[in-house]
């Protein structure tokens, strides 16, 4: 399976990649749902999809599409759990 390249960016560059799937890693800060928020040198809303599975606190890295309203639809989301430091 061949994989899209996608750039690691922080909430400082998602205006610069609207409609473009990323890399993030942050901090899980809150889960609401079907939404997350996550602290990548500033704070972003994360559209969640049912195989999401992050837990407050802990680190994660999200693969997904930048919105309009800069928030990001998740494709995939991987949970680091404690383990990268505080």
């Amino acid at each position: 399976m061949a994989s899209e390249a996608t750039p690691r960016i922080n909430a400082h560059y998602l205006e610069q990649f609207t409609n473009q799937t990323v890399r993030i890693v942050g901090k899980v800060l809150a889960l609401h749902g079907e939404t997350a928020t996550l602290d990548a040198s500033g704070s972003i809303t994360i559209h969640l999809n049912r195989e999401c599975h992050l837990t407050v606190n802990q680190a994660a890295e999200i693969i997904g599409k930048v919105q309009q309203d800069l928030s990001v639809k998740v494709l995939q989301a991987t949970d680091f759990g404690g383990g990268m430091g505080g």
